[in-house]
């Protein structure tokens, strides 16, 4: 049987750092970041670092959603990342031949925080009950998937989303992620005291722990290469595992993440070789930054270059992944490596390759990979496909 291609056709990031994808890769690029010191009591009682959307800048964006107000923050933010998107390449939402994901942690939770001032009923925390709303604003006749499984969410997603198109299910799907900075975020990581006082640090020394972000992150896929374009992103390669280890602690021998980087590269039916670039999770707390090292060092990837985009626009949870993956596969189109923002020594035990400084390259693959609460990990190849090697 012959191979589906897979084709990443459009993508949309909405964060701090902008409402395109564009946006995002300039101010990477001009090395900014969304992370700073908040003093809302509606997030925290005491300031907290985090990256989040202008309130401003979003209810100025909505107003060109219809019936905008019936939408919660976090719906309004999944309409118009799929606008956008999906109007990069003129694609039918409604036909019966797309489908859309929905990758989350924790949905709308926010509306458990002030019900009092909320006019939504109760039963739109419900992740399935979000996507139901999605759903219908579209006109979708299709039944929305909804992905659920912590940090890794938006890869696994992608991987998803891959299965289905190669069985024939679809010849389209909308991915898309997306959490928001609340107070319930905020004081789950605050008890773990796993967050940062300051600007995360992946990977360095002096790392302590992780900035909260907020955004979402959208991509087509299609089983039609785009048209009119002569740099083409494939989907060549993906998996995911279970390190079985703790609710909350990863791994510390890596083994679970190498497993799932291991069965991504059989997958595409590369070598460790053929990867030119690494998206790493990189959260900057002390653990998951030296199992993320360990898993390089199985894998045979310590060599080749690493970032960590937690710096720039924070852990957005369930959008960290396609937020991620959205600038990665800009790095590979624009033979760009990025810096990882807040690295200055190294600080874990291999000798892993962190960007430091803004650099070209001629890029062909990157391994984007994922790991979250409870051992998940997940592993993502992308390629690079121009006119000539199609």
């Amino acid at each position: 049987m012959a191979k589906t291609t897979i084709y990443i056709t459009a993508d949309n990031i909405i964060s701090p750092l902008g409402f395109t994808s564009q946006d995002n890769v300039e101010k990477i690029s001009r090395g900014q970041t969304g992370v700073k010191c908040h003093s809302d009591k509606a997030i925290y009682p005491s300031p907290v670092w985090v990256s989040k959307i202008s309130d401003k800048l979003l209810n100025d964006a909505v107003r060109q959603l219809s019936n905008w107000r019936n939408y919660t923050k976090l719906e309004q933010l999944f309409l118009l990342s799929i606008s956008k998107a999906s109007q990069q390449v003129a694609l039918n939402v409604s036909s019966k031949d797309t489908l859309i994901i929905i990758a989350s942690t924790k949905g709308n939770i926010n509306l458990l925080e002030n019900p009092e001032t909320m006019d939504f009923p109760k039963n739109r925390v419900q992740l399935g009950t979000m996507a139901g709303q999605i759903q219908a604003y579209f006109k979708n006749p299709n039944t929305p998937l909804v992905v659920c499984n912590a940090c890794i969410s938006g890869v696994l997603a992608l991987d998803v989303a891959k299965r289905l198109l190669a069985k024939n299910k679809f010849k389209n799907i909308i991915v898309t992620g997306g959490d928001l900075v609340t107070e319930f975020t905020v004081s789950g990581f605050q008890s773990f005291k796993a967050m940062s006082d300051a600007p995360c640090k992946p990977y360095d020394k002096n790392r302590v722990g992780i900035n909260l972000g907020e955004g979402v992150g959208t991509m087509i896929l299609s089983t039609t290469p785009p048209n009119n374009k002569e740099t083409h992103i494939t989907i060549e390669g993906s998996a995911s595992s279970n390190d079985a280890n703790h609710i909350s602690g990863p791994s510390r021998t890596g083994e679970g993440l190498f497993l799932a980087i291991k069965k991504a590269l059989k997958a595409a039916k590369i070598k460790p070789s053929g990867i030119d670039y690494l998206s790493m999770h990189g959260t900057a707390t002390p653990y998951n930054d030296e199992m993320e090292c360990k898993a390089l060092g199985l894998a045979d990837l310590l060599s080749i270059p690493m970032n960590s985009f937690k710096g720039y626009i924070g852990h957005t949870l369930g959008a960290a992944g396609l937020i991620e993956s959205i600038i990665a596969i800009h790095s590979l189109k624009n033979n760009t490596l990025y810096p990882s923002f807040g690295f200055e020594e190294l600080g874990v035990t291999l000798p892993i390759n962190v960007i430091t400084k803004i650099s070209e390259k001629e890029l062909h693959r990157c391994l984007k990979t994922a790991s979250g609460f409870g051992g998940c990990n997940a592993a993502v190849i992308f390629e690079k496909q121009t006119e000539t090697s199609i």
